[in-house]
């Protein structure tokens, strides 16, 4: 995704929201470790269309893994979008608000007095969630990506300081169910702060991959999950800023464009390809990349690091992009709770329709 890039929603329809429009409207934050990124959307027949979308690269998890607290630039950029998202959601009075926070800020030994000036200086009321909640949100933010004839569906997201991993039971007609789920204690930003930006010796590189795979061992044994994929029943879908960027990457893209990404299905040996083109650029020749760019471009290398972990472990041999996730998520769960019917009566914790 290009970093810093507003409004990256907006435009996914083309449809522009009358003035006189009198459908509810309903806001969702994700202050993660990398970025802050706000959606506010209004529900319709296929289920919600957004109306106006945020992000923005914070970076409030830097060196936090190293030190424990926020540093006070940090603090300063993220109130900073915060305000940014409260002016927009002003904006369209939305009848409900969720604005929720991950492993930048249940790391921090500082935490409470950064929400405190959040609350006091945006009006933000932050809810940082555990890891279970996360990946929730997670896979019911990615929907019908996950409705693709399997009975099974593996979903990651490589996040700036945790890696959620959900194994998720998707049985033809009926809603889909999180069996289990796993959180790495790093990310992108963790590992970079741990590694540097540039490409690693390949002893280092290696060391790296036998790190993150003995995360992924018990949780594969205690649930099957390489059976399941010996016998073709599962789908693999990548929910990170990691796996979108090379979804763009594979497209050829002159700058990064999330309809022509989401939803988008990559095999295992492209994805290895990009990442050998990847490997031998510089820092600087990344950053320059349009698709990359500051907010992405020194944190690629960690992020392919864990992604070829993943695949090494379970060789799927395909996966899915989602250019979507928690702000999603807690759309489809603020909106069922108001009713709105096609997210049924209600989403429950582990359980959603898709």
């Amino acid at each position: 995704m290009k970093p810093g890039l507003e409004n990256q929603h907006a435009p996914q329809t083309g449809r522009k929201v009358k003035s006189d429009d009198c459908r509810k409207r309903y806001a969702a934050i994700d202050l993660g470790t990398n970025s802050c990124r706000l959606l506010v959307a209004v529900p319709d027949d296929a289920g919600f269309h957004v109306i106006d979308g945020f992000s923005k690269v914070v970076r409030l998890g830097d060196r936090v893994s190293e030190t424990g607290r926020f540093q006070q630039s940090a603090i300063d950029r993220t109130v900073a979008a915060l305000r940014n998202c409260a002016e927009r959601m002003a904006n369209y009075g939305p009848v409900a608000v969720r604005a929720v926070a991950t492993q930048a800020c249940r790391q921090a030994q500082d935490v409470d007095a950064f929400l405190d000036r959040t609350k006091r200086e945006t009006g933000i009321e932050l809810e940082v969630i555990d890891p279970s909640e996360e990946a929730a949100l997670t896979v019911a933010g990615c929907g019908d990506l996950l409705r693709k004839g399997y009975a099974h569906a593996l979903v990651f997201d490589i996040g700036g300081g945790s890696t959620e991993i959900m194994w998720i039971a998707t049985p033809r007609g009926e809603p889909a169910r999180m069996i289990d789920m796993i959180s790495l204690p790093f990310g992108v930003v963790s590992l970079r702060d741990e590694f540097g930006a540039e490409s690693l010796p390949s002893e280092t590189f290696e060391e790296l991959l036998k790190r993150v795979d003995q995360h992924l061992q018990p949780f594969d044994q205690r649930n099957g999950i390489s059976q399941a994929i010996a016998a073709n029943t599962v789908r693999m879908v990548g929910a990170s800023g990691t796996v979108t960027t090379l979804g763009a990457m594979y497209l050829e893209l002159p700058r990064y464009k999330r309809n022509r990404v989401d939803g988008l299905e990559m095999r295992f040996d492209s994805i290895r390809l990009i990442g050998a083109q990847l490997a031998g650029m510089t820092c600087e020749e990344r950053i320059a990349h349009p698709c990359l760019g500051h907010g992405r471009g020194d944190l690629m290398l960690m992020g392919l690091a864990v992604l070829r972990a993943v695949c090494e472990r379970w060789p799927v041999g395909k996966l899915g992009v989602a250019d979507r996730g928690i702000r999603e998520g807690i759309l489809a769960e603020l909106m069922a709770a108001d009713g709105h019917d096609k997210f049924g009566p209600k989403l429950q914790r582990g359980i959603f329709e898709i």
